[in-house]
């Protein structure tokens, strides 16, 4: 592929190589390389319980790490809130359908979604904002609820007219109704941290949003920044990050050649979650909890998060000072057999990595000097995702890793039935180690698995393109880690998918 000058000037203005483009065009042209599962990870095989004898030594071990300042909370929160309203997206016929009287049997699934949604209105948190925006515009919610008026009543709600809710990131959305006002997910967030943190601490947190967002974040911070000092007597370092142009992708219109504007511009695309490594990166951090935007809950439902997180970095933490100084002795004495044997040891029993005895010090190290990181796993119970297998990577090696559905080939049927034998559901927690024994943040561009990208036809436009996501943030965009699988109770799992599953009791501050 010959790129000409313009796409040279378009490519270098967003700091993308041309070897790079060229790379992703070729993997839109051959295809993605499917995951080879081997099994599974279940419990006793790849996930492990933590005894609860050891959880007093491991909160210990977690409270010296917030001493210490070393946590710090990364959520991805740039994600839009549009798919959440998918259910309220109804023709005209459909949206005066659900004026009419007749029974449930008689109506389509779109109108009971519509007839459920209006019926439990007042049970969203959002429910006094939209009464009041639309108030201010001349029009009555809770007459337009008796009227069933449901395209008056999603239109504010969704446009820019009203709420604008179907143009903001999730994380802005008012999730939780409270005695100090509605909350969004970035609030609780905020909320959990301070929690974590404890009393006259400093709860470090980033977040990942849009630029057209990013002003609107630090809006609503300002705004509940007292009240939150005020009820958790904790401050709050708060930083953002918006997604590089460097990582959006390329994508191929359907003669297989680069998409292009009507102008002749490259068009290119965001490289999807996979792209945020590049923000973890430049975060440059020692303790990263990742959690998504969307998993919060009422304080008064935070417990189980809280108890958990606190177990799992606790674990992290046991797990790398062990690392850490073997990688110190091994760097000391790289010729001594005990401490060879000790590595080798921990290697094969501790993560559970592939090694042999005859690998010499330098491979050991090699081996061993990586990103660590522990996933709270939760039993699967239906929710879309991926989940953790066992692996088997070009080399032959198998290892834990994260994978999703998208990375498997679904017409093979002994891969299709590992992956429909699976017990557990995508990380809730991550607990990150991100910095080496002698205290510096690694260089997490150098254990990405490059061929763990995702391709998909899409429409745009009326015409069917082929799109390249990049590795994900959690399988392949850590394909290299040493990977930890912890098995969590399902309580401790809140996501916001869809609109009604804010009307689940985790997401009201009782039962």
């Amino acid at each position: 592929m010959n790129f000409s000058a313009n796409d040279l000037k378009q490519l270098k203005a967003i700091g993308i190589e041309p070897s790079k483009a060229v790379r992703q065009l070729t993997r839109l042209r051959t295809g993605q390389v499917d995951v080879k599962l081997e099994r599974p990870c279940v419990l006793g095989d790849g996930i492990i319980s933590l005894p609860e004898d050891a959880h007093d030594y491991l909160n210990k071990s977690f409270a010296a790490t917030v001493a210490a300042g070393r946590l710090t909370r990364f959520v991805p929160a740039s994600g839009a809130a549009s798919r959440m309203f998918s259910q309220l997206h109804a023709d005209t016929a459909t949206l005066e359908a659900c004026r009419s009287i007749q029974p449930d049997s008689q109506a389509s699934s779109s109108e009971l979604d519509l007839r459920r949604f209006v019926d439990e209105l007042a049970s969203f948190a959002f429910y006094p904002d939209l009464k009041i925006t639309m108030a201010e515009n001349g029009h009555d919610l809770p007459q337009a609820i008796a009227e069933r008026d449901m395209g008056l009543i999603i239109r504010y709600l969704l446009e820019k007219c009203g709420l604008g809710y179907s143009h903001l990131p999730k994380g802005l959305l008012a999730f939780h109704a409270a005695v100090d006002g509605a909350r969004t997910p970035f609030i609780e967030h905020l909320a959990e941290a301070a929690f974590l943190n404890g009393l006259d601490s400093v709860a470090t947190l980033h977040f990942t949003v849009s630029e057209e967002h990013l002003a609107l974040f630090k809006a609503q911070l300002a705004a509940w920044r007292n009240a939150l000092k005020e009820t958790y007597g904790c401050r709050f370092e708060v930083s953002y990050s918006t997604q590089k142009p460097s990582t959006d992708t390329l994508a191929l219109d359907a003669t297989g050649q680069p998409l292009r504007d009507v102008g002749g511009q490259l068009i290119l695309r965001p490289g999807g979650h996979g792209a945020l490594l590049e923000n973890l990166n430049d975060l440059a951090g020692d303790i990263i909890l990742i959690r998504n935007i969307d998993n919060v809950v009422p304080d008064a439902r935070k417990s189980d998060n809280l108890f958990w997180t606190r177990l799992l970095t606790g674990y992290l933490i046991t797990v790398q000072e062990e690392q850490h100084a073997l990688l110190k002795a091994l760097h000391d004495q790289p010729d001594d057999p005990v401490i060879r044997e000790l590595v080798i040891g921990f290697l094969i029993d501790r993560l559970q990595a592939e090694v042999f005895l005859t690998d010499d010090s330098k491979t050991l190290i090699d081996r061993l000097d990586r990103p660590l990181r522990v996933c709270g796993m939760v039993p699967n119970s239906g929710e879309p995702g991926g989940g953790p297998f066992w692996v088997r990577d070009a080399h032959g090696r198998v290892t834990r890793q994260i994978v999703e559905s998208a990375q498997i080939d679904k017409e093979n049927s002994e891969q299709a039935e590992i992956l429909g034998s699976a017990t557990h559901f995508n990380p809730v927690d991550m607990i990150c180690s991100v910095s080496d024994w002698r205290g510096r943040p690694y260089d997490l561009t150098r254990f990405i698995d490059e061929d763990a990208v995702i391709i998909a036809s899409k429409r745009q436009d009326g015409k069917d393109i082929r799109v390249l996501e990049l590795p994900g943030l959690w399988n392949g965009g850590m394909a290299g880690w040493h990977t930890l699988f912890v098995e969590i109770p399902q309580e401790a799992f809140n996501p916001v998918k869809t609109i009604f599953d804010l009307l689940r009791p985790t997401h009201f501050c009782s039962g």
